[in-house]
């Protein structure tokens, strides 16, 4: 096993991640009252968009920068860190946007001059709360990962020499609250919608995840690859160099691939109950991939792009195991497909099934 010290681990998966192109920088960088790390989300604005830049700060004269932090916190705050990221937020004469995704096709150089300018960054050791008191509560986390400054992802890092992933999800239950114990005052970073949209519980050999921080009721799922012989857990690492849960930082942190799965896999799933009395309540769950269904979706994708259409594919889902979500994902990019010359593959997508509780599952997922 690699050096098994906490600190160790979580240098080396830095080191990796700087090494694909994540930026790094010290926890001083990030504001712990807007929850943003805003030198890159102003740094990205303006290299990605300077006409826009240039038009607000001709009509913000005073202080154009904090004024659009301020305008970008309340969207954050109002339609949540999914919803912004994706499609940005208009205002007075100019259209806000905050993340460029990968277009379908290379045929627009502007589209992917765009795309160059995202900056991916990790920061560890983020004290995060606005509420803070020294000496009494001032909550910190090893690794918060940001895309143009706004937080994404937060890691809780454990060695399993001394302690196990279950010590990590331990932490967030207990150690990690949604709001201040004192004031109540929620932490924007750890607010369902408004902060991270995923928090992952990382050790040596397995790894966590869940997207709503709901104090000791956290409900986590594993984020794992499955043993050798098909059970829970990960295969052992490779070599003496090298972690079992290596393939988070290595495929799925990934630039390309994590910016994929934020702009074409997560969703907000709504779904409307009744209680005792009647009263109909809408409950929304953020959904993240797990990653048998993001490996089998990129799987598909990928082939298909290679062989083309018209050819068959049998793909094993297991009971409980998230079928809709994946057919799902794989009918949506499908639908916007292109080969290398920038050819459109489908002009359409069908999905049939023969069951009805699935199918109103997947037209749900598929119109979200």
């Amino acid at each position: 096993m690699a050096d098994s010290r906490e600190t160790q681990f979580q240098q080396d998966i830095i080191t990796a991640m700087v090494a694909q192109g994540w930026l790094t920088g010290p926890a001083s960088g990030y504001d712990r009252r807007t929850a943003l790390y805003t030198e890159d989300f102003l740094g990205y604005f303006k290299d990605a968009w300077p006409e826009r830049w240039d038009k607000f700060a001709k009509a913000n004269p005073n202080n154009p920068e904090d004024v659009l932090v301020q305008k970008l916190v309340r969207e954050l705050e109002q339609d949540g860190t999914l919803n912004v990221l994706r499609h940005g937020f208009k205002l007075p004469g100019v259209k806000i946007e905050v993340c460029s995704f990968k277009p379908d096709h290379g045929m627009n150089p502007d589209t992917l001059k765009r795309y160059q300018c995202n900056r991916l960054r990790v920061v560890q050791e983020v004290s995060y709360s606005p509420h803070y008191r020294e000496g009494e509560y001032n909550p910190r986390l090893d690794l918060v990962l940001f895309v143009n400054g706004i937080p994404v992802a937060t890691l809780e890092l454990k060695s399993e020499f001394k302690q196990s992933v279950e010590n990590a999800k331990r932490q967030y239950r207990y150690d990690r609250p949604v709001k201040d114990p004192l004031t109540r005052k929620p932490e924007p970073l750890l607010s369902f919608k408004r902060g991270a949209l995923v928090h992952f519980a990382v050790s040596q050999d397995e790894v966590a995840m869940t997207t709503q921080l709901a104090g000791k009721d956290t409900f986590f799922l594993p984020f794992n690859l499955g043993s050798l012989d098909g059970g829970a857990g990960n295969p052992p690492a490779p070599d003496d160099s090298q972690y079992a849960t290596g393939y988070l930082w290595q495929r799925l942190f990934q630039p390309d691939a994590w910016l994929k799965v934020l702009g074409r896999f997560l969703h907000l799933q709504k779904s409307v109950k009744e209680d005792a009395d009647g009263k109909r309540i809408t409950k929304e769950t953020l959904i993240f991939p797990r990653y048998h269904q993001w490996e089998v979706v990129n799987t598909l994708i990928e082939t298909t792009r290679s062989e083309g259409p018209g050819k068959r594919y049998l793909i094993q889902h297991s009971a409980g195991s998230g079928k809709s979500n994946s057919i799902a994902w794989t009918a949506h990019q499908l639908a916007s497909l292109y080969d290398a010359e920038g050819q459109r593959l489908f002009n359409s997508v069908i999905v049939i099934t023969d069951r009805t509780v699935l199918d109103k599952q997947l037209q749900d997922t598929i119109y979200q």
